[in-house]
């Protein structure tokens, strides 16, 4: 078996690597640190949690150990899709190069400009940065990326996702073309490995295991879940999660909890704290101190669940997290790869559950297509004899109950006039009819000829509008068995004048 001591690094860097308790290189380690001390383009393909990061940071150590920097003028860069990961592979820097003297910097949303200005203007041997803080120090005339000679795109396939491709490619401008660049990823679509091509020069493929697979260590379930009401889903959503966690018991010594969207996050995390469970969110919306401060308590041990959005579902390396729950299912099928990653890392054994509404069939059946196996079907343990509409409605978590009013409630005075509304006749819209009638009239006896209506009497109109709408054998009336007499007498007069 290969060692790390055949691999031709630096013996300052092996000697970090024996103090970090490090003997044997992973498949993907082995793989890509020959042909990238070699000066060759990378394209590595491999598993989450087999030591990517390792791959790459190790020979650029061993390489960049002769020379020195230029102000303004990093000799290396490493771009990382989130603020985290360019965290983590800063840490890994920082554990191998701790016999070598060579300089670095962060640059990541969230921290102050000047400060990550005062060390480049220094000179930085490993420049990590993520793409748009980057750009925002190029563009204030801070950064020079001219004597670049060694570039890595850590996430390869989130990197070039669409959002990232026009950053990407303006970089890449920036940058020397004798470069030698190295990729890195879990998953490598086949539209997106063509966009790599035009950013690599005749690379070293190493795939040490099929796209898109995830460890046989990690035991995966689906619940299939439907809400009694539409608009009680995400309540008893969340009581759900509840009783699968309750359900794992003591074997769940910690877990993340992936959400889709970043309400959600926030949402779920406050409904488990409610309920008793140690949670916290962790989202791009929030400060990077409480980002920072989340994740830290997380990896220690001072934290059990970490409510994430997909932020946290590439490359975060915590060694020890036994369950991974996904409280939504992810819209790519490649981040469900990326998501149950986070367990069951470095040969340990973990748990991925998930739950799936009927709305999310689609996305479950595009899971099991990439990773070409079906997904074993839990039973969702709320279910029992009863069905769910006949129990008792419970309240909603997060929103405080409101008392229902009456719709029938009447105001004191209302209620001792209703019977006199009740029994009283009510005149008036005979009398209105009867004056209407009679100015109607006046000016119609001027005429010599009235027709047959001249024979009608006012009184016959009046009773004809206090009996309105009634008749002997309870009919309804219409406006032909009932034509008042001046609208007759308007039609008379026209056609005999």
């Amino acid at each position: 078996m290969t060692k790390f001591s055949e691999l031709n690094l630096n013996p300052k860097v092996l000697k970090a690597i024996e103090d970090a308790g490090y003997e044997t290189p992973t498949p993907i380690q082995a793989g890509a640190i020959p042909p990238a001390l070699q000066g060759r383009d990378v394209l590595g393909i491999a598993q989450t949690g087999t030591g990517k990061t390792a791959g790459f940071v190790l020979p650029m150590l061993s390489m960049l150990a002769r020379g020195r920097a230029r102000a303004r003028m990093p000799r290396s860069l490493v771009l990382c899709p989130t603020r985290e990961l360019a965290a983590q592979v800063a840490e890994n820097f920082d554990t191998y190069s701790k016999y070598l003297k060579l300089t670095k910097a962060l640059l990541i949303g969230g921290v102050s400009f000047k400060e990550q200005d005062q060390l480049i203007d220094k000179g930085v041997d490993v420049l990590i940065a993520t793409p748009g803080r980057l750009l925002d120090h190029f563009e204030r005339g801070k950064l020079i990326l001219s004597d670049v000679k060694i570039m890595v795109v850590d996430e390869a396939d989130r990197m070039l996702d669409m959002g990232f491709i026009p950053d990407i490619e303006r970089i890449f401008g920036l940058t020397p073309f004798t470069r030698q660049t190295l990729f890195f990823s879990a998953t490598m679509a086949p539209e997106i490995e063509r966009i790599t091509n035009t950013f690599l020069s005749n690379p070293e493929r190493i795939e040490v295991a099929r796209q898109a697979t995830a460890s046989e260590t990690i035991e995966q379930c689906v619940v299939m879940f439907k809400a009694s009401r539409r608009d009680r889903e995400g309540t008893e959503k969340r009581k759900l999660l509840r009783t699968l966690i309750d359900a794992e018991g003591a074997k769940c010594t910690n877990a993340i909890i992936f959400c889709n969207r970043k309400t959600d996050v926030d949402i779920v995390a406050k409904s488990l704290k409610k309920h008793g469970y140690d949670a916290a969110p962790i989202h791009g919306d929030l400060d990077q101190s409480q980002r920072t401060r989340t994740l830290d308590g997380f990896r220690a041990g001072d934290l059990r669940f970490l409510c994430a959005s997909d932020v946290a579902a590439r490359g975060l390396d915590v060694p020890a997290v036994s369950h991974v729950f996904n409280f939504d299912v992810p819209s790519h099928a490649e981040d469900y790869v990326h998501r149950i990653g986070r367990t069951g890392r470095a040969g340990r054994e973990g748990k991925a559950m998930m739950i799936c509404i009927p709305r999310d069939e689609k996305n479950l059946a595009a899971i099991e297509a990439l990773i070409q196996k079906e997904i074993p079907r839990l039973d969702n343990p709320l279910q029992s004899g009863k069905p769910e509409t006949a129990q008792s409605p419970e309240t909603p978590e997060d929103k405080p109950a409101k008392p229902r009013r009456s719709r029938t409630r009447k105001k004191p005075d209302e209620t001792a006039e209703t019977p006199a509304v009740e029994t009283a006749p009510s005149p008036a819209p005979a009398a209105t009819e009867n004056r209407v009638d009679e100015q109607a009239a006046e000016p119609a006896e001027k005429p010599q000829s009235r027709g047959r209506d001249s024979n009608r009497t006012r009184g016959d109109d009046n009773n004809r509008s206090r009996g309105r709408g009634r008749s002997e054998n309870n009919k309804v009336v219409g406006m032909g068995d009932h034509l008042p007499s001046f609208i007759a007498l308007s039609f008379e007069d026209r056609r005999t004048g």
